[in-house]
């Protein structure tokens, strides 16, 4: 039997390289807007994160989400994914 790969994606808050099912996409259309993509599937430039607040307030601190589009990110962006890790984290 085929051993599947399992892709590895880096998360932008602790820099560790985890299975891409286990990281939020955030993704940035070719129109420059930028939305959250739990499928995987968005078109778009795509950059990851954990489903942890730490990672969060890490890729917050140094700037992982603008370093990775190469572009500001709006703070509506950083609210929702908070917003998201607060209701899974419970």
């Amino acid at each position: 039997m085929i051993k599947k790969k399992v892709p590895m994606r880096k998360c932008t808050g602790c820099q560790e390289m985890k299975n891409k099912k286990e990281l939020i996409r955030v993704v940035k259309s070719d129109a420059g807007e930028f939305s959250l993509d739990f499928t995987g599937k968005k078109s778009g430039r795509g950059a990851y994160i954990c489903r942890s607040m730490e990672c969060f307030e890490k890729a917050c601190k140094n700037k992982g989400l603008e370093r990775s589009f190469k572009t500001a990110v709006p703070k509506e962006v950083y609210d929702e994914l908070k917003k998201q890790l607060e209701e899974n984290n419970g």
